[in-house]
């Protein structure tokens, strides 16, 4: 059994002891270490290296999403779950945009909080469809147009099936969805994905969701592939590239 390492980060330490007790009981998950401040993350990850680190938002001197965007900008970064208190927040969109992985409720219940914790460990994102939607509409009002241009820019290094790819992940699908909808294997999915996460400078699926939002490639409607699953468009409002497999 792989043994997840985990780091928490909460300024308040009853909520980091609730956390240990919880997450320490766990057979596949190991409390590597604690910090109680963004000024004290780097070197706890040093320290430990940690797989998942578990990061509150507010914190006195340096906040969580500013030590999110630091330790995601270094290689080899453990993925990041923030907590927060909000369901939908700015400040949560800054963090998945920071490199964030998701973020849970500070009053998920336990299972849920490990089952995200596991999640994230093994490379998936922790945000429902629904949330994701929530948080891209939250942040749709504040500079629209030059965060669409932008996003578009950055799109069309896309080939015609990456962005297809791109755009079913910023749905909600899974990999074995997407290879349902777009008629491709598992794997061949998982390598557009790579590509895509390359191309584009981004660190997760999350990241992918939010940008394809950007760029205004979930607003036209999708198309019915099989099983009912909804298939992007081939081509949106000049976002084209080379299409192939």
């Amino acid at each position: 059994m792989t043994v997840i390492r985990l780091l928490l980060v909460d300024d308040d330490p009853l909520v980091r002891a609730g956390l240990s007790l919880m997450m320490g009981g766990a057979d596949d998950i190991e409390i590597v270490g604690e910090a109680a401040d963004g000024t004290e993350v780097e070197a706890a990850v040093d320290r430990t290296r940690p797989d998942v680190v578990l990061m509150d938002i507010r914190m006195p001197s340096v906040d969580g999403l500013t030590a999110t965007e630091r330790l995601r900008g270094r290689p080899d970064a453990p993925q990041v779950v923030v907590l927060t208190t909000f369901h939908a927040d700015e400040q949560v969109l800054r963090a998945l945009r920071a490199g964030a992985a998701g973020f849970v409720l500070k009053d998920t219940p336990p299972a849920e909080i490990l089952a995200a914790v596991r999640r994230v460990a093994a490379g998936d994102p922790v945000l429902s469809p629904t949330v994701t939607r929530q948080l891209m509409e939250h942040a749709a009002g504040t500079a629209a147009d030059t965060r669409r241009a932008r996003a578009r820019e950055r799109i069309a290094a896309l080939n015609d099936r990456e962005r297809e790819v791109a755009v079913t992940v910023g749905r909600g699908l899974s990999n074995a969805e997407i290879a349902a909808a777009l008629y491709m294997s598992v794997a061949t999915v998982k390598t557009h994905v790579s590509r895509v996460l390359a191309k584009l400078a981004l660190n997760n699926r999350v990241q992918i969701a939010l940008l394809t939002y950007d760029a205004g490639l979930l607003e036209r409607p999708a198309e019915p592939g099989p099983d009912g699953h909804q298939v992007p468009p081939p081509g949106v409002d000049g976002v084209k590239g080379e299409s192939h497999d």
